[in-house]
């Protein structure tokens, strides 16, 4: 079926209504709608018709997922870590650069992630610390994710690229039971420049969601996993549903679904979860 999340929802079910009647998910916000024809046809002509919205075609058994896994930086909370670090030294806009390119997949992500973190050495830790209390917020709907997922049995898993400084954090914030990220080097006052190896990147993020479902004793149908840059790859296409959330166009075209307007309530939706069935 056609899942279509946006505002002014009435509208775009009126428009849609020659392929079936909508099921709200959320009042003119929300809906699904039974899919006609070829998928790949009526979603290009879906998007066509609405878009200002998301749309995708979701599957209708096994579609409340039993897994979550999720990266961070830009998908759980609104920054990139690392690039709100450089910016605390002065040099932001040459290390989001860096940033942005291996996201996109133009550059291998553990050498980028190395060169970031050395032009980072003599910054003081205390800087980690102002990050997180001044930069860092979580991405609207992220906590109500987690809630609603975990109260309907799902797992749930942080793994991030990041720093473990952060992934800890984040996933107390968030509602994660677990998290997975990188170790920032330091002599107790100032970053070293270097990073613990091994660099947890884009094989690491598929190995976790493989951990995640042998130790869960599920398959991978039962997983989502979510994510916006290239080393968030392998687990979305591995997933049972890969989420390319606000991503970078590599990620939007290999994964299952893409949400590019709306909150991380959208994965709620994906999963046919109405707003009554929310944990706020």
């Amino acid at each position: 079926m056609l899942n279509v999340i946006g505002n002014d929802a009435d509208a775009l079910a009126a428009k849609l209504r020659g392929v079936g009647e909508p099921t709200w998910l959320s009042r003119n916000h929300a809906f699904d709608i039974p899919l006609a024809g070829d998928a790949n046809t009526a979603l290009a002509e879906a998007r066509k018709l609405a878009p200002s919205a998301d749309v995708n075609v979701v599957a209708t058994s096994n579609r409340r997922k039993k897994l979550l896994v999720a990266d961070m930086d830009s998908t759980i909370i609104t920054v990139e870590c690392l690039d709100e670090l450089a910016d605390m030294a002065g040099i932001k806009t040459h290390v989001a650069t860096i940033t942005e390119r291996a996201m996109r997949g133009e550059i291998e992500f553990e050498g980028a992630l190395r060169e970031r973190v050395s032009l980072l050495k003599g910054l003081p830790i205390s800087a980690l610390e102002r990050v997180y209390a001044e930069r860092v917020k979580l991405t609207p709907g992220a906590q109500a994710l987690l809630a609603t997922m975990r109260k309907h049995g799902a797992k749930t898993v942080l793994v991030s690229g990041g720093f473990t400084y952060f992934t800890g954090r984040v996933a107390e914030a968030a509602g994660f039971e677990r998290h997975h990220g990188n170790v920032l080097l330091h002599d107790g006052v100032s970053l070293t420049g270097l990073v613990g190896e091994p660099i947890l990147g884009r094989e690491a993020k598929l190995r976790a969601l493989e951990d995640a479902v042998a130790r869960e004793g599920i398959s991978f149908e039962d997983a989502l996993a979510v994510g916006d840059g290239a080393n968030d790859l392998d687990m979305i296409r591995r997933a049972g549903l890969g989420v390319a959330f606000h991503a970078k166009p590599a990620v939007a075209a290999a994964a299952q679904a893409s949400i590019v307007h709306g909150d991380l309530t959208a994965l709620l939706y994906l999963q046919g979860y109405a707003d009554k069935e929310f944990v706020l």
